[in-house]
């Protein structure tokens, strides 16, 4: 039996009622205002004449009207298009003219953006969603995702990390993108409560978690690098009084060193790290932290339904220990990128799904990330993973964070490049460099230090390696 997201909310909003589903600083919804709410939004995009499976946009502003939206959409048969509130008008008008959309819902209202419907696309036949992610070539990539693989995507995550009624959650994450999404509708399925934050404010973090009486919080590592660099978190006398139980974070590599940080900072908690992408309805593998304990590397154990495998250039598994590339084989698979299938195609090899991540095999059969395929430093021959240095600068008491790059040579190919945040005062140079010869063979160690205030952020809030190098190349 196929499942649908819309149905399964729904059913959720009958059985919790009057019980507070989400809020923000504004206007709270329960579940029965939730589903009433919803169900006005699809009404509104009936009577814009919406057909089955037809993409439409929805205006993001991290605001509970936004989930009621997502539901309504879904409850009046078409394809969620998330785009945030604030983007620019060209940004989202790029992003109408690749899901050929005609309707947008913007903080309830159903409004045409043209006259013309789009056409029929099988690919878009009971999708949920259509989320449009940065690809390698610069073009964006609308990632199709179906209900059912989505919705039991969403009772596997559960499976691992076990929501519940008394779950009390803090969204400072996006749900424009994958892991908001998640994040938000998983809370409500099980009967839990979402406070949702249009911005992640590092200083009132803390203030937040105590306030609001949060048990479980989603990040980035940025964000969490960013709180652990904020005094008024890190002095905050609330810490004592902090109920929350989980931390989960995810979107880009997380290291032991990091892990550990975070395990001081909220002592309380348990952390688990999640390695996902859009293509597989998110979070693939689980890393978690018993409390106390130190951090572990890799990306954990892929989850139940899941297999995954570690390939060469011609698809055979390479031995324990050798880089290649991860692809996972998963039933929850996206349906595909829209209007584009031949990067459909080539984004699978024997039914696996090509990660782009590099990859070995740990001696206990956990996969640990080397690099984006792409990001791997050819310096003199020798291939250099910029995910490793970024570890070994992480564990330096006065590092905040570490970009590493390669930056085109004319003698050695690429050079070195890593760009620190001090966490207060200026790092002496020659001390670092020796700090680093201690623990980096030589052909690692970073040609080029650059100091600044902050590491280049995506537009979804993550570290943008590709910015760095872009600019320390113009610089040539």
């Amino acid at each position: 039996m196929s499942l649908r997201l819309d149905a399964l909310l729904l059913e959720a909003c009958a059985k919790f009622g009057g019980a507070p589903a989400l809020e923000d600083t504004q206007q709270p919804l329960s579940y029965t205002e939730l589903a009433s709410a919803a169900r006005a939004v699809a009404e509104n995009l009936r009577g814009q004449g919406i057909r089955a499976d037809e993409p439409v946009l929805v205006a993001i502003s991290n605001a509970p009207q936004n989930i009621a939206d997502f539901l309504g959409v879904w409850a009046a048969g078409g394809v969620v298009v998330p785009v945030s509130r604030d983007a620019p008008a060209v940004a989202i008008e790029a992003t109408r003219a690749a899901a050929k959309a005609r309707l947008m819902v913007r903080e309830a209202e159903a409004v045409r953006l043209g006259d013309h419907p789009p056409p029929d696309r099988p690919l878009l036949k009971d999708a949920a969603l259509v989320i449009f992610t940065s690809g390698s070539t610069g073009t964006p990539k609308g990632v199709v995702i179906g209900h059912d693989a989505f919705a039991r995507k969403l009772l596997e995550i559960d499976s691992n990390l076990n929501f519940s009624p008394d779950t009390r959650a803090l969204l400072v994450l996006q749900i424009t993108f994958i892991f908001g999404i998640w994040f938000t509708l998983l809370t409500l399925l099980k009967g839990g409560s979402v406070f949702m934050c249009q911005r992640f404010d590092a200083a009132m973090l803390v203030d937040d978690l105590v306030t609001k009486r949060i048990t479980d919080a989603a990040f980035v590592p940025t964000m969490l690098r960013k709180l652990l660099a904020t005094d008024a978190a890190l002095n905050s006398p609330l810490r004592t009084s902090l109920a929350l139980r989980d931390v989960r974070t995810g979107g880009e590599p997380f290291s032991p060193a990091l892990g550990q940080r975070v395990g001081e900072l909220f002592p309380t908690a348990s952390i688990t790290d999640i390695y996902g992408l859009t293509e597989t309805a998110s979070s693939d593998f689980f890393l978690a932290s018993p409390k106390g304990a130190d951090f572990p590397s890799g990306i954990g154990r892929i989850s139940q339904s899941e297999r995954f495998r570690i390939a060469d250039a011609q698809g055979r598994e390479v031995p324990t220990g050798e880089a290649g590339e991860l692809q996972i084989l998963t039933p929850f698979i996206m349906n595909g990128y829209l209007d584009q299938p031949e990067l459909t195609r080539a984004a699978f090899a024997d039914g696996y799904f090509r990660t782009g991540d590099m990859a070995r095999l740990k001696p206990d059969g956990t996969p640990e990330l080397v690099g984006r395929s792409k990001d791997l430093i050819v310096r003199g021959g020798a291939k250099v993973s910029p995910l490793e240095l970024d570890g070994v600068l992480a564990q330096h008491p006065a590092i905040a964070a570490a970009l590493t790059v390669g930056v085109a040579d004319d003698i050695a190919g690429e050079r070195i490049h890593v760009l620190i945040v001090p966490r207060a005062e200026p790092i002496d140079e020659k001390e670092l460099r020796r700090w680093v010869a201690e623990r980096v063979e030589a052909y690692k160690r970073p040609d080029v230090y650059h100091f600044g205030a902050e590491l280049p952020l995506g537009r979804t809030g993550k570290v943008d390696r590709d910015a760095l190098r872009r600019s320390l190349n113009k610089k040539r």
